[in-house]
């Protein structure tokens, strides 16, 4: 069997993909993968790495505002359409796959439109609640549409009824031991670990409401943290040095009972270990934390296409899996009060433990690829 996937931007929108082929790959080794991508994004560099070959198109999306600047682009963008339109058709035309599949970017809709005029069985997967204008508009073409959660469904027009799969989760984080991980971190039997962080480069917002409350655990008998400043984080590093923190590591400083760190390299140990989670709304988070059944507080960012994380938040808020504060009424006060809230409360933090857990999907990988299969054969 023969296999198109179309993706790339964000990791996010690769490493699933990567993850189902891979599987695909293990299952039928005399399979054969293409991916289809773009030159100038992630996908270049992470699908060869991860030993698959691609095909690169140029596409972008289209810029909303009336700028002078935007309406130059968006027409240039208008003409990129047109021709990846017709490079896509020419690579699957060459490839001849059995079945297309589509995980998210800009790069999705010519490939998927494409595979779709041809005849061509053809797939996509939606990773938010709130889907993105590229699967609003592939899900009325395409055989089946597959999602992480039941709530982007009301929102898309599909050909034929979705399908909810779940997101991949990393094999390594559904490995990892509690105990072990807490162990292994120094967490005493009957302590708390808040792990907070805001995605690799780490985000402002988050890092000054954290402040406050790292200076103040530090002394605390029962509240162990683990914050990520992310790599935009050099300036934040500095001040806490200067207010009392020591270094214990190369992006690593330490003050009592609160760790602050550049970057989070053991995240699977970190959120195994966790008690409370605090960061932002993406997707593949989310799907992390629902595995595992860790209650969390959530801070979407509002600087993302369709506000799509604030509709991910939601989906757990509304089945009370997690606690959602909206950044513009976030502070130190007010996230403070939220955790102390569910610290000082077992059977609540109990409570939305358990319905995170039953919202994750731990197979999603395997039951994305029956689906793939499916439409292959």
């Amino acid at each position: 069997m023969k296999f198109i996937f179309a993706t790339g931007g964000t990791a996010g929108h690769i490493n699933p993909a990567l993850a189902v082929a891979s599987y695909i790959r293990e299952a039928y080794p005399d399979s054969e993968i293409l991916f289809i991508g773009t030159s100038d994004h992630m996908e270049s560099t992470l699908v060869p790495n991860a030993g698959f070959d691609i095909k690169t198109i140029e596409i972008n999306g289209f810029r909303r505002s009336f700028s002078p600047k935007a309406i130059i682009f968006n027409i240039k963008t208008l003409f990129r359409l047109l021709t990846s339109e017709r490079a896509s058709k020419k690579i699957i035309k060459e490839f001849a796959p059995d079945v297309v599949i589509g995980f998210g970017g800009y790069v999705s809709g010519p490939v998927l439109q494409s595979a779709a005029r041809m005849k061509i069985p053809c797939c996509i997967h939606e990773q938010n609640a709130y889907p993105g204008i590229t699967n609003k508009q592939l899900a009325k073409v395409v055989d089946k549409v597959m999602l992480t959660v039941e709530d982007a469904k009301k929102h898309l027009e599909c050909k034929n009824e979705p399908i909810v799969t779940g997101l991949p989760v990393r094999g390594e984080i559904l490995k990892k031991d509690r105990n072990e991980a807490r162990e292994e971190l120094g967490i005493p039997e009957g302590k708390y670990l808040v792990l907070s962080f805001g995605g690799s480069l780490g985000a402002a917002p988050l890092n000054d409401a954290m402040h406050d409350i790292l200076i103040n655990d530090s002394e605390s008998e029962n509240i162990y943290h683990i914050h990520s400043a992310g790599t935009n984080g050099t300036a934040y590093l500095e001040q806490l040095e200067k207010e009392g923190f020591e270094k214990a590591g190369e992006g690593v400083l330490v003050k009592g009972k609160s760790e602050v760190r550049q970057y989070i390299n053991n995240m699977d140990t970190c959120l195994a270990a966790a008690d409370v989670v605090i960061g932002r709304a993406g997707a593949s988070s989310l799907s992390e934390i629902e595995a595992l059944g860790k209650a969390s507080i959530l801070i979407p960012s509002p600087y993302v296409a369709e506000n799509h994380q604030y509709h991910n938040a939601m989906a757990l808020v509304n089945r009370n899996a997690a606690r959602i504060i909206e950044e513009k009424d976030l502070t130190s006060e007010s996230l403070n009060n939220m955790l102390s809230e569910l610290l000082s409360s077992p059977e609540v933090l109990f409570e939305i433990e358990k319905n995170a857990a039953e919202m994750g999907i731990v197979n999603a990988r395997e039951k994305i690829a029956d689906v793939i299969i499916e439409l292959a054969k």
